[in-house]
Parts: structure tokens; sequence; C-alpha cells
């Protein structure tokens, strides 16, 4: 049977990574489907993680095609993991205090508590050492989210150190380990 894999995405220059990450995951086998914050579509346009991904993407939670369904419970409902990749410090703040106000965040809070959560951070290194965004995160963490740690590097910003989203093979096998 075919697992059903949110890639949720948020704003951070890492959103790139994105179009490569749902593409291999569904040329493994996963059905992907891909949620979007408005920051995040900023960085990388929804229509190339739908080609890649071979579903629509999900960008406005407003936005319902069909009268009999809630988008966003519906898509919470059949999810087999949950994946935040870029988690920006924005969008880990917004979930670790219940906002649900995007698609991200609005399908987040309407997972079954039985569906595998992950985020991997991707920020400049004093965004996530920040002790408001490790607060956050540890509130995720209680909340049954999985961290995928990030990488030191070189970042976008030109600084050097922690924040660099994770390798996309570590992100993979947390994935595949999850489920």
């Amino acid at each position: 049977m075919t697992k059903n894999i949110l890639l949720a995405v948020s704003g951070s220059i890492s959103a790139y990574k994105a179009a490569d990450l749902s593409h291999q995951l569904t040329k493994l086998g996963y059905n992907v489907s891909v949620l979007m914050t408005k920051a995040a579509a900023q960085f990388i346009t929804p229509l190339t993680l739908q080609v890649l991904s071979k579903n629509p993407v999900h960008l406005d939670v407003m936005k319902e095609d069909d009268s009999q369904v809630i988008n966003h419970i519906e898509l919470a409902k059949k999810a087999d993991l949950f994946l935040l990749a870029p988690a920006s410090a924005n969008t880990i703040a917004h979930l670790a205090h219940g906002f649900a106000d995007n698609m991200v965040t609005s399908v987040a809070l309407a997972l079954p508590p039985k569906v595998p959560k992950l985020f991997a951070p991707a920020m400049n290194t004093k965004m996530y050492d920040n002790p408001a965004t490790q607060h956050n995160m540890n509130m995720l963490k209680q909340f049954g989210y999985e961290e995928i740690e990030p990488r030191s590097s070189l970042l976008a910003c030109g600084d050097v150190g922690r924040g660099a989203l994770a390798d996309l093979d570590s992100i993979i096998q947390k994935i595949e380990a999850s489920l």
C-alpha cells in the first residue's frame, strides 16, 4: 500500500530543496502531497513542486475545490507522515503556539495523533540558537514532533554555523524509519 507523505514547505531559502526531496520521495513510491506557506512560494513556485510530486500543491487554506470536503481536514486524515522541511523559525513558532493561519499549520493541527510528525529546521544560526526558537522546538517535541537536526555549514547569509537544512539522504532515512 502506498504511503501518503505530507511535505510542508515553509519560508526559508532551503525551500528549493523541497523540489528534489519531493521528486526523490515520489521515485521511492511514496504519494507526496505538498503544502506551502505563502512565504515558501516566494522562494520556489508551487508549479515546480506540483510537477515533481505529481500532485496539486496546497497553498491557500481557504481554497476548497469540493464543497463536500474540507481540504485541510481530508489531507490530515489521509496522511501517513507529516514532514515540515524546511521548517522556518516562524512556522515552528506558529505550530508551537497552535496558530492555524495557513495551509501548513491548519493541516498540522488537524493530524490524527498516530501520524508521525517530523520537522527539519533551516535558518540562520543565531535564529536557530535563539532561546525563543529553542523553546518553540522543545514544545513541538512535547507535542510528538521529531527534529531532523540541521547541519553546520556556510549559510546563505554568509554566516558559518548550525542551521543548514539536513542532507536529503538523512531526511529520507528518518522518514523511512518513522514509517
